[in-house]
């Protein structure tokens, strides 16, 4: 019997929904709780510190602590039914799994867009402000910079709103270290793991360094006043520390790296839920350090249009170019970390939906060597590194946000969806406590909350996004869902 459209839409594939068709394809399982911790680490830390506070700052004050205590609760919300969903579906694809698992193909298919729209960006958007960084360490070591049609994209802001174009420029730096990324992601997931482990660490040790050096200079004056007075254009008031909040929460989005990893990971069940908060509380207490520290040092007038800004607040609280230095070449390692990691977490969502059929098979094609997506790689760092290197990341940070929240919300939905599938009981492991209803609820309120101080101009061009997902669902996935065609050669067996 053929299915109508409306189940087709709504279908579901559980967590022990075999879909594959032989090893061929299958993930190698390489990952323990350090590296895995590490990888949401790594793809946090970094991004929310060394960049966003140049965005955010300037339409929250020194209220922007608030801003990211905000954005740390609406992440612990969520990353509870993070951790219940990658402890009763352990596969590969993130909140795209569970969503698939739970609400339905078409829901999935649009979460797997806002995911990929959420990890191509940030490794995008991390691996500009990593080209700042690097030229502060070049002027600070060598006294040399990179030359400015080299560095500067085609494609920016207007100083009046708007897009510019800058005709022979384009920003180098960055497409350098999308292709390393590249290269190192096709050897294989465990080096690329190890690797990541190794700068975390280093990036942990800098953001310390720069803490205890930049509290040497702290002036609680700062502070004063802590919230600005609202401009009516969302800078001040609780608008502007709303606004700072759906800037900086991007930062947070390694919390869902973690458990893209699920198919990976060698007990899944037991380390993915650890992973997931035990990421969650070492980020907020960095962010928390390092934006005080940081706001105690600065005046915050002065975070607008600042480039390598924790390494210039280093060279003007001691006076010296050293400590600026050693925080820029920490930030090079580290920022690394966080492109890296972005770019697997792409290429593992790809995989994932192409797997159950909704995308070209080419994405799940694995090289038996390595155990790596070479093809996949290969094509999403071609797609980061031109945006990389032709657009401001200031059409980015907004954008980012978007995504994770939607994500974010749609996970949140899947938690009582699954309670009422599996039962209470289910598997084994982590539940979301005070019930399937109440911490939910909150994580869809506050991400509704924040979605809502998000730009007219993000709105935009997300529905754009959006409308380019559906027909492609309706065009390709839909037809050629394995789902799908599971479904025909059953209703063929029964005529």
């Amino acid at each position: 019997m053929n299915q109508t459209l409306s189940q087709k839409l709504f279908r579901t594939k559980t967590s022990e929904h075999k879909l594959d068709d032989g090893h061929a394809h299958a993930l190698g399982r390489s990952l323990g709780l350090f590296p895995l911790t590490m990888i949401g680490v790594g793809a946090t830390i970094g991004t929310g510190i060394f960049f966003t506070m140049v965005e955010a700052v300037p339409k929250a004050g020194p209220a922007v602590v608030l801003s990211f205590l905000m954005a740390a609760i609406t992440a612990g919300l969520t990353a509870l039914c993070y951790a219940e969903l990658a402890n009763r579906v352990p596969a590969a694809g993130s909140s795209y799994s569970f969503a698939y698992a739970t609400v339905g193909e078409f829901a999935a298919f649009i979460v797997a867009a806002c995911l990929l729209l959420e990890y191509g960006l940030a490794a995008s958007a991390t691996a500009i402000g990593w080209s700042d960084y690097l030229n502060n360490f070049l002027q600070n070591a060598l006294g040399w910079q990179i030359p400015d049609a080299l560095r500067s994209p085609l494609v920016v802001a207007g100083k009046h709103g708007g897009v510019e174009f800058h005709t022979g420029h384009i920003n180098l730096p960055p497409i350098l270290l999308v292709v390393l990324c590249c290269v190192l992601l096709i050897r294989g997931t465990k080096e690329s793991a190890t690797t990541n482990a190794i700068m975390v660490l280093i990036k942990l040790a800098i953001l310390v360094f720069f803490s205890a050096i930049a509290l040497s200079g702290f002036d609680i004056n700062n502070f004063h006043p802590f919230v600005w007075p609202a401009d009516g254009k969302g800078v001040g008031g609780l608008a502007g520390v709303t606004a700072a909040a759906g800037t900086v929460f991007f930062s947070f989005i390694g919390l869902d790296t973690i458990a893209t990893a699920g198919e990976e990971v060698k007990d899944p069940t037991r380390d993915v839920p650890i992973g997931i908060l035990a990421a969650l509380v070492i980020v907020t207490v960095f962010y928390m350090l390092v934006a005080i520290a940081a706001l105690g040092a600065q005046p915050a007038s002065m975070f607008a249009g600042q480039e390598a800004g924790l390494a210039v607040i280093l060279q003007n609280v001691t006076g010296k170019a050293w400590p600026a230095l050693v925080l820029s070449a920490g930030a090079v390692i580290s920022v690394f970390s966080v492109t890296l990691v972005t770019i697997y977490g792409q290429t593992r969502i790809l995989y994932a939906i192409a797997k159950d059929g909704l995308v070209p098979n080419a994405f799940r094609k694995v090289n038996p060597r390595t155990q790596s997506p070479v093809t996949n790689t290969l094509i999403v760092s071609i797609a980061v590194g031109a945006v990389a290197g032709l657009v401001d990341s200031t059409f980015l940070w907004d954008m980012v946000s978007m995504g994770t929240l939607v994500a974010f919300m749609v996970v949140s939905i899947a938690v009582p969806v699954i309670r009422r599938k599996q039962g209470e009981t289910g598997r084994k492991g982590f539940r979301v406590p005070f019930g399937p209803y109440l911490v939910p609820g909150l994580s869809i309120l506050a991400c509704l909350y924040l979605v809502g101080g998000l730009s007219s101009t993000t709105y935009t061009v997300f529905t754009i996004w959006m409308a380019v997902a559906v027909l492609t669902y309706f065009g390709y996935g839909m037809r050629n869902s394995r789902l799908n065609k599971a479904d025909a050669a059953q209703a063929e067996l029964t005529h």
